[in-house]
Parts: structure tokens; C-alpha cells; sequence
């Protein structure tokens, strides 16, 4: 890392601080950006899958409606820490009824992650946004909001968030690539990609923990950096389970667990994304993504791992015998 970004988390350091540089969303970010030019705005619920910009957009929110006084004016809370309803009676209450500090005509509560909030305090949320809209907006922030009261979603303009596009990722590898001064070969930009599923969060925690390492990114420390095993080592070991090598898949998959630190839900996930690679009819894949379901099922319900990996193979062998 160069010496400016020694001792910062990536994160935070290439956080946007203008709505231009958020990357993806344009339309949400049009939206809101008008919102911030009247000087005015609804309550906002912001909803959509980790690392996709909703905590990033809410601070610049607050930055350009209160410029330096944005720290008086604005409070951000994690709804996962304190789920309560003494978090919604004590501390929003308290800073939702007093005035804004400055010429300014609300305040801004950012609440996020929360979904995490139990159903009385989500009800006690409900009434203070009601009684406080006058010195006070909400920004709510969730991963589902179908885990949000219809109250509350009825009260807010609803902005779903979607994955970053690839090309937006790769904006994002080449900025952190010249700014860090890094060498990142075009299969480690790829694999980047593919494993961040569209979250700028771990991508750049992941490039981060490689540099620790070396400048000079390959495909190889990538994967092994964010435990995830290389595509083509699943696709052998299923290679091998079709061609009726059992033996030698499951010591192939052993090896690969031990060798990336991976958990069974990691494999399992993997193993799915390799079905539609292999040459096998559609049917045949289908069924075995049916597998995939049922084998994750069992695994979050406190089966062995292993044992239900193993059953998995097993499943691929009898595919490859009716192939």
C-alpha cells in the first residue's frame, strides 16, 4: 500500500464523498440528489444486498444538506447492535425532538441494518417518525425489506438498490490499482469480480488483504485470500464424480476444503455455480441443483458438512451413470 493508505481501511478511505462518485445506482442517486437541491426530502428507505452504496449515499446526503455542521445534524445508528425498543424510546427520541443546529429545517436519523429491529421497536419507530417530521427525517437502511412493517415502508420513499455492474467493479479495481500503486493481472481483475457478486465492500477488503501480501495480484492469491476455491478445482471434482471416480472426488474435495479453510456452505455454493458448466443433459442439471437446495437445507439445520457433501458426490455418480 502506499504510504497514505498504510494504516486505513480501504472502506472508509475510498469512500465517495460526492454523489459523482458513487459508483452504479444513477437513478436512485438522481432522486435523491434533487431531494438534497430543495432542501427538503421524505423519510428514505434504502434496501438492497451489502456493499452497494446505501450507508455511503445517506452520508453524502447529510454532507451536502449540512455541510461542516453534518455531524450536529446528522446520527447514524446500527439497528443489529441495539435491536431494542429502548434504542427507538431513548436515543432516537431524544435527538428526533430537538431542532436542527444551523439554518437548517430537519435533522437526519440514519438507522441502519434495520430489518434487525424487533416488531415493537419497528411499532415505536413508526410513532416517532410520525410525531417528528418537522424537526426530523429518517433514512432507514435493510438488506430485506420485506422484514419491515407496512407502516413504516408506507411512510418512506422506498429506493431498491441492485449489485454494481461488472464494468462498475472494474472502475473501481483500476482507481485502487493506480492509486496503491499495484500489479493485477486480467484473471485476478476477473476473479475480483466474480467473487465480490457485485459488493464494492469485499472487493476492496479483498484486494486490501492481498497487498498485505504481495503488490503484484495474480488470480491464484485472490481466491486463496478470500477462501473460495479456483472454479476449475470444483469443476474436477465433479468431473471426476460423473465419470464414476467417487473415491477420487471426495479426496479431491477434502483436499480442497482443507486447502482454501472453506466450510461446507462455501462448497456448496461453489458446486452450484459449476453445474451449468458441466457437459451433462439439462434435466440432469436441474435435478442436481435440486440436490444442491435440499443438501443446503440440511446443512443449516445442523447436518455434518462433510456427510452431506459426500451424499452430494454420490448424487453426481448416479448422474453420470444415467448420463
Amino acid at each position: 500500500m502506499s504510504e497514505k493508505g498504510d494504516h486505513a481501511i480501504w472502506t472508509e478511505k475510498y469512500r465517495p464523498r460526492d454523489f459523482s462518485e458513487i459508483k452504479g445506482q444513477k437513478e436512485i442517486v438522481e432522486r435523491v440528489k434533487a431531494f438534497v437541491a430543495q432542501k427538503n426530502m421524505p423519510h428514505q428507505l434504502f434496501a438492497g444486498p451489502a456493499g452497494v452504496g446505501k450507508s455511503t449515499l445517506a452520508i453524502v446526503v447529510a454532507k451536502k444538506l449540512f455541510g461542516d455542521q453534518w455531524h450536529q445534524n446528522f446520527l447514524e445508528l446500527n439497528a443489529s447492535d441495539e435491536r431494542g425498543i429502548d434504542v427507538v424510546r431513548i436515543k432516537v427520541k431524544d435527538f428526533a425532538r430537538t431542532k436542527a443546529i444551523g439554518d437548517f429545517p430537519f435533522k437526519i436519523i440514519f438507522l441502519d441494518e434495520c430489518d434487525a429491529l424487533t416488531r415493537e421497536a419497528q411499532q415505536a419507530l413508526r410513532r416517532t417518525m410520525e410525531n417528528y417530521t418537522t424537526t426530523c427525517r429518517f433514512i432507514l437502511s435493510c438488506n430485506y425489506s420485506s422484514k419491515i412493517i407496512d407502516p413504516i415502508q408506507s411512510r418512506c420513499a422506498v429506493f431498491r438498490f441492485k449489485p454494481l455492474d461488472n464494468k462498475d467493479l472494474h472502475q473501481i479495481i483500476e482507481r485502487i490499482t493506480k492509486d496503491e500503486h499495484l500489479k493485477i493481472t486480467d484473471k485476478a481483475k476477473e476473479a475480483l469480480i466474480e467473487i465480490s457478486e457485485g459488493d464494492c465492500r469485499r472487493l476492496e477488503n479483498i484486494m486490501q488483504s492481498c497487498t498485505a501480501i504481495s503488490k503484484n495480484i495474480d488470480e491464484e492469491l485472490v481466491y486463496s485470500l478470500a477462501s473460495v476455491a479456483e472454479p476449475k478445482e470444483i469443476k474436477e471434482l465433479l468431473n471426476l464424480a460423473i465419470g464414476n471416480k467417487f473415491v477420487d472426488a471426495r479426496n479431491k474435495l477434502l483436499d480442497t476444503m482443507l486447502s482454501y479453510g472453506l466450510s461446507g456452505m462455501d462448497v456448496i455454493k461453489q458446486i452450484q455455480k459449476q453445474i451449468m458448466e458441466l457437459e451433462i443433459e439439462n434435466r440432469v442439471k436441474m435435478e442436481l441443483i435440486e440436490k444442491c437446495g435440499e443438501i443446503e437445507f440440511r446443512m443449516t439445520e445442523g447436518s455434518d458438512e462433510f456427510i452431506q457433501l459426500e451424499s452430494l458426490l454420490a448424487q453426481f455418480v448416479l448422474a453420470g451413470k444415467n448420463k
